[in-house]
């Protein structure tokens, strides 16, 4: 009797078990029965096929979902990120094409299926991101790094289709050379005649300026189409992601307007994602859950002058501060009256050449004072929140190398990068001593970071294609190569778990790195994506990455799924 009791219990024990794990396997996001969407990717040359991505979106919409296909070929859009209504799909995967275009219904609690053919592509030229021309580009590296800060305002596509000859790329770069940073093919803004400071040019330093134009303008003539109907060298293409790489959503949110530019992307502790256009004076809001967007006009003190806006941050009380670039100013906005403050810098000060970019508010409680970068002379300033009154300070004597980022840490003590060159400067809130440390690997180019609880400064060295590491308490050093030829890292950013997210103008792609074992993940993402900042949302477990699209008018969301 005892027997059979406990038998009975055990397959009472076994059902529930299984019942259990139904459960389970039902919720997990990548589980075949709670998938909107699913099915597998596979071509003639290759049979099933890793590292699709799979772009899912629904008609009239402004949200994209994307998964990735695992080794299998396989993918799967788990339940609840597909409403129901008629989709469109569409594919990344470099050299292949969809044989047919997809487009499909999704029904509320039903699994819509989807198989994908894919053939050799005809075009690989369009689906280059910006390291693959790099890579496949003939020339020395002294060459190629001459190209490379054309990425800010468009794709190396651009130049490779050309049809310029010499002489012609002369004129193109000199007209280039006057267009602003905030420029973008679809929103040009000149540079004023008084905005380069530094005086005159001398004779000879205009003779080698129009010598180094002509060598680039030379180099570049040999890249497009100006003397070939086809490129003479190969189109070369990076491997689709595996493994980990796969284990991913992205969800890309459209802006109202083509020629926003989200070049800074920040997430408050409500959710809400919050933007500021690089080429207009406006800050927006996306409410993630439904994409609708809010968009606010900030105010413009130079009306003649150039506008735009570069660093977004919030202050200890999530208020938002903006780097009102060549308009000589820096806003607040308080989040509840919805109301900007800005400050301009002094009548005497206030130069036409005069570009606050970046900006650091985040310990201004300390003492009542943002620190801003001042990128048209590299000269540092210190707003004093009470008085108005904006202090200088010169790191450097003239000619002044390049000071990118500033940031600072829990005693307001500002970190500049010095991206022209291999050095991390502080600047002592009390002392107003100016200390420099030299990063172990020459020419480094320090760019954008952070500095994390731990009081270490988490930084891109974008010349050297490395993360780094400065522990401010030790002053010592530490630097992780990154695995992708030609990333280029901007910025780097580290989340609730120690792991390090960086981000690039060059591969379409964002890394994540284990500090522990030095171990990085690629995520690549739907589409050329030129990408000026990261910030990590450590509210979710895993955390997410959000991203803006510099470029294309969109922001990105990245959910790794591990």
């Amino acid at each position: 009797m005892r027997t059979t009791t406990f038998f009975l219990i055990a397959i009472v024990a076994v059902t529930l078990l299984f019942s259990f794990l139904a459960l389970a396997q039902e919720a997990s996001p990548g589980s075949q029965v709670s998938a909107a969407l699913s099915g597998r990717v596979s071509s003639v040359d290759e049979g099933a096929m890793e590292g699709v991505l799979v772009t899912a979106r629904k008609a009239g919409s402004t949200i994209s979902v994307t998964v990735v296909s695992d080794e299998q070929g396989r993918y799967r859009f788990p339940g609840g990120r597909l409403e129901p209504g008629h989709y469109d799909v569409r594919i990344r995967a470099a050299g292949y094409d969809l044989d047919v275009r997809v487009a499909l219904d999704i029904s509320s609690g039903k699994t819509a299926t989807a198989d994908l053919k894919l053939h050799k592509t005809a075009n690989l030229a369009s689906q280059l991101s910006n390291a693959e021309w790099l890579m496949s580009f003939p020339g020395t590296e002294e060459q190629k790094t001459s190209v490379r800060n054309c990425t800010h305002c468009h794709t190396l596509e651009r130049i490779a289709r050309s049809q310029h000859d010499t002489q012609e790329f002369e004129q193109v770069i000199q007209r280039m050379s006057r267009h602003t940073p905030e420029s973008f093919p679809l929103m040009v803004q000149q540079d004023g005649p008084g905005r380069i400071g530094g005086g005159q040019l001398s004779e000879d330093q205009k003779a080698q300026q129009r010598d180094t134009r002509h060598k680039q303008a030379e180099y570049l003539s040999t890249l497009n189409l100006s003397s070939t109907p086809q490129w003479s060298y190969e189109l070369k293409t990076f491997p689709r992601p595996t493994g980990k790489a796969t284990h991913v959503i992205l969800t890309e949110y459209d802006l109202p307007q083509r020629t926003r530019q989200p070049h800074d992307v920040v997430i408050d502790s409500e959710g809400t994602v919050w933007y500021a256009s690089f080429g207009e004076p406006i800050l927006g809001k996306l409410d993630p859950k439904t994409g609708k967007t809010t968009e606010y006009q900030i105010p413009v003190v130079k009306p003649n002058g150039i506008k735009g806006n570069l660093d977004l941050a919030f202050d200890e009380d999530q208020n938002l501060w903006i780097g009102m670039t060549f308009q000589g100013a820096i806003a607040k906005f308080d989040k509840k009256t919805e109301k900007f403050q800005v400050f301009s810098l002094p009548a005497d000060l206030n130069a036409d050449y005069r570009e606050l970019t970046f900006l650091s508010p985040e310990h201004s409680k300390v003492d009542g004072k943002v620190w801003i970068n001042d990128s048209g002379t590299f000269i540092q300033f210190r707003l004093d929140l009470a008085s108005g009154k904006f202090e200088a300070f010169e790191p450097f004597a003239s000619p002044r190398p390049t000071i990118y980022g500033i940031t600072s840490d829990s005693q307001n003590n500002a970190y500049l990068l010095v991206v022209t060159r291999d050095l991390i400067g502080r600047i002592d809130s009390k002392t107003k001593e100016i200390t420099f440390y030299q990063t172990p690997t020459p020419d480094s180019g320090p760019r954008r970071g952070m500095i994390d609880a731990q009081g270490r400064l988490w930084f891109a060295e974008n010349r050297a294609n490395q993360v780094a590491m400065f522990d401010t308490k030790t002053q010592k050093f530490q630097e992780w190569p990154v695995p992708k030829p030609g990333y280029f890292p901007y910025d780097v950013t580290v989340d609730k778990n120690g792991e390090a997210w960086t981000v690039t103008e060059f591969t379409d792609s964002v890394l994540r790195l284990d500090p522990a074992n030095g171990q990085f993940t690629e995520y690549l993402l739907p589409r050329q994506t030129n990408m000026r900042k990261a910030f990590v949302d450590n509210s979710s477990t895993p955390v997410n990455l959000w991203v803006g699209n510099t470029h294309s008018a969109s922001i990105v969301k990245l959910e790794p799924l591990d």
